[in-house]
């Protein structure tokens, strides 16, 4: 018997029973679902962070107050918040003078919920920073439409902002909001620029902003806002000096803060390095045990697969004893159930991935970016195949050694 005679006995025999063969999927479908979203979540997530990275510079670096080393523990993170000082824009400054390896160096100011209107249209919690005009190119910002504000307007401290598309698009919907006026705190701006739109990450909306030159923040949001905690955001000069120009501005601050040889940083130096060791490190077991416990359901499956398989060998039994005795051989029968089992373990498979690919999308539109390669996809059908074959040998091997004779006189 040839292998694709093999393949039309498999779908005759699983269109035959139509209904049992769709409860026997049902096992591998759900374990090949669930196992693929996990998946998706995971390459998602991963893709999210790197292309955060990325959209910062895989060579720029920020310092902040707290360092991931702080957040070990509630003991670790009490002690950082003894000894590490607020960042302040002076000392913003201070690097910005006197930093040689460093190429572009910005600050932002930790942001305030403020509530925005225009006209009689009112946005309450949004989120208000300030930001140097250079961050745009630091941060590699998308401009959807008009600009950023610029360096003068920076250091004029002129009223001018840089919204978000939720917020353009609630306050101006009939127009562009760009060269309109809105009020922050009852205080007058001038849209220089849009984001393009971001959407929601984790259910949580991107969009939903305003950016204003650092130093008209700290104008108008009142004299103690120079005393909060900035961070800062920096590039190399060259790709090659990156870690010279980390251990440099390090240097700076640990001089400017007075720091003894001995003395732990008072602040915290995040590179694109430490961010991805630091999602490896926390993240690789949750997503081995997040991936573990929903392939409990392809075993399950696997387990469906055979006790049904063997049900079907015990009802063709007379089948195979007719078989035999025109002549088919061992291997023949082996193949036919063999086949049979992979056959109905891989539609599961397909099927399953499928329902994830579409339980995917919907994620994304509403809660967080999946992704799903084509890789996934192969190796979660090839999985599903492999079940197939493991879950079919013993009901094969019991069909392939029937004796014809004893098959023959079988009810």
């Amino acid at each position: 018997m040839n292998f694709s005679e093999t393949i039309k006995l498999a779908f005759d025999a699983i269109w035959v029973h139509k209904l049992r063969s769709s409860l026997t999927l049902l096992g591998m479908i759900i374990g090949v679902t669930a196992v693929v979203i996990v998946v998706s979540l995971i390459q998602g997530f991963n893709r999210y962070v790197d292309e955060k990275i990325a959209g910062i510079g895989a060579k720029s670096f920020s310092i902040r107050r707290f360092s991931f080393d702080d957040w070990r523990n509630t003991d670790s993170i009490a002690e950082a918040q003894r000894r590490n000082k607020d960042l302040t824009f002076d000392d913003y400054d201070y690097l910005r003078e006197r930093a040689t390896l460093v190429d572009k160096i910005g600050a932002k100011a930790l942001g305030t919920p403020s509530q925005v209107k225009r006209g009689n249209e009112t946005m309450d919690a949004v989120f208000v920073d300030g930001a140097t005009a250079n961050c745009v190119d630091i941060e590699n910002i998308d401009i959807g439409e008009g600009r950023y504000f610029t360096n003068s307007e920076d250091s004029s401290a002129v009223n001018v902002a840089f919204i978000g598309a939720d917020v353009a698009n609630r306050l101006f919907p009939n127009i562009s909001a760009v060269g309109q006026e809105l009020t922050v705190n009852g205080m007058p701006y001038r849209v220089a620029g849009i984001a393009a739109a971001k959407g929601t990450v984790f259910g949580i909306p991107q969009d939903i902003f305003i950016t204003l030159p650092i130093r008209t923040y700290i104008k108008n949001f009142g004299p103690a806002v120079r005393q909060r905690s900035f961070y800062m955001l920096a590039t190399a000069k060259n790709d090659d000096q990156f870690n010279e120009a980390v251990e440099e501005a390090r240097a700076l601050l640990r001089t400017r803060r007075a720091l003894k040889y001995s003395d732990k940083d008072n602040f915290g130096i995040m590179t694109p390095d430490a961010i991805m060791g630091l999602r490896d490190r926390v993240l690789g077991p949750i997503f081995i045990v997040a991936i573990a416990v929903p392939a409990i359901a392809l075993v399950v499956g696997g387990i469906v697969i055979m006790n049904i398989m063997l049900v079907s060998v015990t009802e063709r039994t007379k089948e195979i004893g007719i078989r035999k005795s025109l002549g088919a051989r061992k291997t023949d029968i082996l193949h036919q159930f063999l086949i049979e089992s992979i056959t109905l373990s891989a539609i599961g498979g397909a099927i399953g991935v499928f329902i994830a690919w579409v339980a995917g999308r919907i994620l994304t539109a509403v809660f967080f970016p999946t992704y799903l390669s084509i890789t996934a996809v192969i190796v979660a059908v090839s999985v599903s195949g492999l079940v197939g074959v493991l879950s079919g040998i013993l009901p094969a091997r019991k069909a392939a050694t029937l004796d014809p004779i004893e098959a023959l006189r079988a009810e």
